[in-house]
């Protein structure tokens, strides 16, 4: 789902966003082969949201880095892996592996949460971080695959090099990682609080309001009941960091 509008106003104690402020979408991750042998996508962390796997069809392994050191989950139907912000994660396709993906805070990891495992010199310079994470709006569908991929191999290539890193130096090379995803980040932090507050808060503010509601025996928000269905955004699925996306809009809600 794309980033919500800043709203000010009290929101309605019925008709929500996507239950708890929350997003979804279906993954089919990458079959592409990649330059260290195996199959998959774009090595990435994200800095704020956690993100949960749900696995609907296939087979495969999500390797992560985290303060608990490296990881490889295998992965298959009815999986249920999740995972907070700071994690490095990879998924790697053995066949025909589809997730439904669960993201905290929705709008913000459309608005750039997420850092990718580039090499770190082109971590260090953000115009050419940018550069490097930006795919073209135009272009034939080839086109815009060969970019994907070889912003995937770019970051699969600082992946392995904080591998490295980790195993020689430890805590201190995802550290290091960590600030310079910081760093990249920072300036969006306040666009990212007012689609934080149009969403996220303003979902909490809803529940807030009908407890209280509750606890006076007030029940009118029961009467605002509805069913919301989301309707697939029109096009091809979209290229993600990690496979082809599927997304959902619910009218009149969202965009």
């Amino acid at each position: 789902m794309s980033a919500p509008q800043e709203n000010s106003a009290r929101p309605s104690r019925s008709l929500p966003r996507f239950p708890g402020g929350t997003s979804v979408s279906d993954l089919c991750v990458y079959d592409w082969d990649t330059p260290d042998g195996l199959h998959g996508g774009t090595p990435h962390l994200h800095t704020l949201s956690t993100e949960a796997y749900v696995v609907t069809a296939g087979r495969g392994e999500v390797h992560t880095l985290s303060a608990d050191g490296a990881a490889q989950d295998p992965l298959e139907k009815g999986s249920l892996l999740w995972f907070t912000p700071g994690t490095v994660h990879r998924l790697v396709n053995h066949t025909g592996l589809e997730l439904a993906v669960i993201m905290q805070n929705a709008g913000l990891p459309e608005a750039g949460d997420a850092v990718m495992t580039f090499p770190d010199e082109v971590l260090a310079d953000p115009e050419r971080y940018h550069q490097a994470v930006t795919l073209p709006t135009d272009g034939d569908e080839q086109a815009r695959a060969e970019a994907a991929r070889a912003r995937r191999d770019l970051a699969i290539e600082g992946h392995r090099q904080l591998l490295a890193a980790v195993e020689q130096d430890g805590p201190a090379a995802m550290r290091h990682l960590h600030e310079r995803a910081a760093a990249l980040v920072r300036p969006r932090i306040e666009q990212w609080r007012e689609i934080w507050a149009a969403n996220v808060e303003a979902e909490t503010e809803r529940t807030r309001a009908q407890l209280e509601a509750l606890a006076d025996g007030d029940a009118s928000h029961l009467q605002e009941a509805s069913v919301i269905r989301g309707e697939p955004r029109p096009g091809p699925r979209l290229f993600g960091m990690c496979g082809r996306l599927k997304t959902w809009r619910a009218p009149d809600i969202t965009d």
